[in-house]
């Protein structure tokens, strides 16, 4: 008999949909952002969503389709070329968070959600500006190294 397998935040919150629509309320925000939309090169976000919906499906525990088209994530690696201070980090989380509350989701899973958004963030920073946040996380990761 095996065993039963545990339901993943992807099954919890209903699925591909659940990541459509977050990531769609997320681009509306980044399009009426100038500053943050600035970094992003392509003249259509759409493939922009598409990537982040992808990869958050597989973060998330859903279809493994984002590895499979893109390889491994290598998020720092991907954001290296584009300048992300803490004003950027910032206006991402802003726009993540109001999408993250547009969604009707459990307040538990909201939370790990959130807690990965902000630990994900913090890490794409690349111009150091001395924010004490960032300068804590650098100093615990490289405690745990």
């Amino acid at each position: 008999m095996s065993e039963p397998e545990e339901a993943t935040v992807y099954d919890l919150v209903g699925g591909e949909q659940f990541f459509t629509e977050l990531t769609a309320a997320f681009y509306r925000g980044v399009t009426a952002d100038p500053e943050l939309r600035a970094l992003y090169p392509e003249t259509d976000l759409g493939p922009a969503e598409e990537r982040l919906r992808l990869f958050l499906i597989q973060y998330w525990g859903g279809p493994s389709t984002y590895s499979e088209t893109r390889g491994h994530p290598r998020l720092r690696m991907r954001h290296a070329p584009y300048p992300i201070d803490t004003d950027m980090r910032d206006r991402w989380l802003r726009h993540m968070e109001a999408a993250l509350n547009e969604q009707e989701v459990h307040p538990i899973i909201a939370d790990a959600m959130w807690k990965y958004f902000t630990m994900a963030a913090i890490s794409m920073v690349n111009v150091p500006d001395g924010d004490p946040v960032e300068r804590a996380f650098l100093e615990a990761e490289g405690e745990s190294s």
